[in-house]
């Protein structure tokens, strides 16, 4: 960390309890499916990113900040919290609302999965359960835009909470990064351009960069690398961003802001090792990021991103495949790439 005295994570947003099931697939309406295998984990990206940066490297610091409820959904994710060493005084506990709750269905016949939650406390998060005046870490991650109501709308003459939020962390010498939501292109637009200008990086998937770039970057089920690499050049010059990443199923990118791009094939994950996608991007950029954080080369964080992915998906859990970085590239290694 030559030449930077902060260290470690913050990741701050969405905290809630998934509700993890397979399924044979996903029935038609008005009809009935059967699920089976419920595994009760944490989810949102204040969860993942923090439970996975703890898992590929434990010596770091890393904090959290969210809202839960006060059930017993909240102190699972409490313990899940001090299971994973998590700083987590800024977990705040409401009793106006439950805890954020997610069934997490994982087709069997496709491979996707499904989501339904009830929001809970997440309608009520706001700017002001982020305090930033004491830490000492070095990049902040958040998320999720377009489920936060309060955090969706104006704060305080800003265009939304998110934006309040990240101005408030570069202000403290924070770097920011965002992640987003799979909600309609034109309301990721209207939530996320307004914070580009107050972001440092920006991991994406490509159908999330065709969406604020308004390109068609997917074609046919099949990623469009050079459409991905254009809509994130055209996205660089609309924020602060030093670069910008691509996750798909084949590989990532990388395009920084003097138009350098890096690609890296992803994992050649063994089919029978895969049991479900759920928080496989998440991983992904807890990889990357912790790449960046010891300041890797950048097809090193790529590359790190990849197996921390990997990893995932031999689990039905957000984080409970990701395992130390050092062990995550050898099973790639091991596995290969596409």
């Amino acid at each position: 960390m030559a030449g930077n005295t902060r260290c470690g994570f913050i990741a701050g947003g969405t905290w809630c309890l998934d509700r993890n099931r397979k399924i044979d697939a996903w029935p038609r309406e008005d009809s009935v499916g059967i699920a089976w295998g419920l595994e009760e984990r944490g989810g949102g990206p204040a969860c993942n990113l923090a439970v996975d940066i703890k898992r590929l490297d434990p010596s770091i610091p890393v904090e959290t900040i969210g809202l839960i409820g006060n059930d017993d959904a909240g102190r699972k994710l409490l313990a899940a919290a001090d299971a994973a060493g998590l700083e987590r005084r800024q977990i705040h506990v409401s009793d106006q609302a439950p805890t954020h709750s997610t069934e997490a269905f994982i087709s069997q016949a496709s491979g996707l999965r499904t989501h339904i939650s009830d929001l809970g406390v997440s309608a009520l998060l706001c700017p002001d359960h982020f305090d930033f005046s004491s830490t000492t870490a070095r990049f902040m991650h958040l998320g999720l835009p377009g489920i936060h109501p309060k955090m969706d709308a104006p704060w305080q003459g800003d265009e939304n909470g998110w934006v309040t939020v990240l101005k408030a962390a570069r202000r403290v010498g924070l770097e920011t990064n965002l992640e987003l939501c799979t909600v309609t292109p034109e309301r990721l637009r209207g939530l996320i351009l307004p914070c580009l200008p107050h972001l440092d990086t920006l991991i994406v998937n490509d159908s999330e960069i065709g969406a604020l770039a308004e390109a068609i970057t997917v074609r046919d089920g099949k990623t469009d690398v050079e459409a991905c690499t254009a809509a994130s050049a055209a996205i660089l010059q609309q924020g602060a961003m030093r670069l910008v990443t691509i996750h798909f199923p084949d590989g990532a990118i990388t395009v920084s802001r003097d138009g350098a791009s890096v690609f890296v094939p992803s994992v050649r994950v063994p089919p029978e090792a895969i049991v479900g996608p759920n928080g496989a991007g998440d991983a992904f950029a807890a990889g990357f990021m912790y790449g960046l954080h010891e300041n890797w080369p950048i097809e090193e964080c790529l590359g790190l991103g990849h197996a921390a992915a990997a990893c995932s998906l031999r689990t039905a859990g957000t984080t409970d495949g990701v395992v130390g970085w050092r062990e995550c590239l050898d099973i790639a290694r091991r596995w290969g790439n596409r």
